[in-house]
């Protein structure tokens, strides 16, 4: 069985500062933490984690709900959170919430029965509104959704910006009439209007009320809501939609009618994924940077566990406007701005 003496000479360095890195604890340089990591995956190291518990009298499973794992955002985020954790000598005990607020305080109870040494967790928007209210006593970092009214570590990305990129490109592309689908679940999709509206304004364009939807972020709410833009006396020359799975239904809805992308209407989405790449055209999206905001959320919380007093952190991250056929410019060129 491979040890951390093992381990620490492969990297060269002595079996105290990898006991130092598979904790998170502070005073490696990132060199040396980068040679213990690599022995640590050349040898399959795994750390007797039941020894290790009861010799610090503490957890060592880290608590990580989700919203909806369905969403390949979160399976992508998740990955990121078990791979840093991991290599810190911690095991997650993983929630998926559905949405739910409900199950959410379930979940929460849960995390505080098992003792979880912290907590990495994306909250509905009724929990963000209503988060002090929860009372959560475990060292934790929030992700993806914003909660302005708790000193709480927070990975995010700049949602507004993101949005009023991508909607900004159709604009400069010659779309006019430009639909939205937001999540209505969490605060991303009211940030990414923000944005979506921002960005119509800067051209003297108006949001038109029956060109945006708030919906569950589910294929079929994406489907259905596109259907209904779709048949509206105003139809949008383009739809931009908030997330992946938004964006799967929009794409079958246009399917569905025969409709040509984006000769008869563009697509514009948020997150990359395989069907993004492989349809034809591929559709112009907001990558964002997953696997970093999953692995950023991991360290801030071992940072938190190493030192609960120290300041909280928000982190925010930039997404990528990746631009491909399903937004190309329309014949009659774009608009001036107003």
């Amino acid at each position: 069985m491979v040890s951390i003496k093992d381990v620490a000479e492969l990297a060269g360095v002595s079996t105290a500062t990898v006991s130092r890195v598979l904790s998170g604890k502070a005073g490696v340089s990132a060199a040396l933490r980068a040679q213990v990591e690599e022995a640590i995956k050349a040898l399959d190291y795994r750390p007797n984690l039941v020894a290790r518990t009861l010799r610090a009298q503490q957890s060592v499973t880290v608590g990580l709900i989700v919203s909806d794992i369905c969403n390949p955002f979160f399976t992508d985020v998740s990955r990121a959170v078990e791979d840093t954790l991991y290599a810190a000598g911690y095991t997650v005990f993983f929630c998926n919430a559905d949405e739910n607020p409900e199950k959410e305080r379930l979940y929460l109870e849960a995390m505080h029965a098992q003792k979880v040494a912290g907590l990495i967790y994306s909250p509905t928007r009724q929990q963000t509104e209503n988060f002090e209210a929860l009372e959560i006593l475990i060292p934790t970092v929030i992700l993806d959704r914003a909660v302005p009214s708790a000193a709480v570590d927070m990975v995010l990305i700049d949602n507004e910006d993101a949005a009023y990129r991508l909607t900004r490109h159709l604009i400069e592309n010659g779309y006019r009439r430009i639909g939205v689908l937001l999540g209505a679940a969490s605060t991303t999709g009211r940030e990414r209007y923000k944005g979506y509206e921002r960005a119509l304004q800067e051209y003297g364009l108006s949001p038109a009320q029956q060109l945006v939807f708030y919906q569950p972020p589910r294929v079929e709410d994406g489907r259905s809501a596109t259907m209904q833009l779709l048949e509206s006396p105003v139809r949008p020359e383009a739809i931009v939609t908030t997330n992946s799975l938004l964006g799967a239904g929009a794409l079958l809805a246009i399917r569905e009618r025969g409709l040509r992308v984006p000769e008869d209407i563009a697509l514009a989405s948020f997150d990359e994924t395989l069907w993004a790449r492989l349809v034809e055209p591929g559709v112009t999206i907001i990558a964002q940077p997953t696997y970093e905001i999953g692995k950023t959320a991991a360290e801030l919380l071992l940072q938190r566990i190493q030192d609960p007093e120290r300041p909280a952190r928000k982190v925010i991250l930039q997404g990528q406007l990746v631009i491909r056929g399903s937004s190309a410019p329309r014949a009659a060129g774009p608009p001036g701005k107003g």
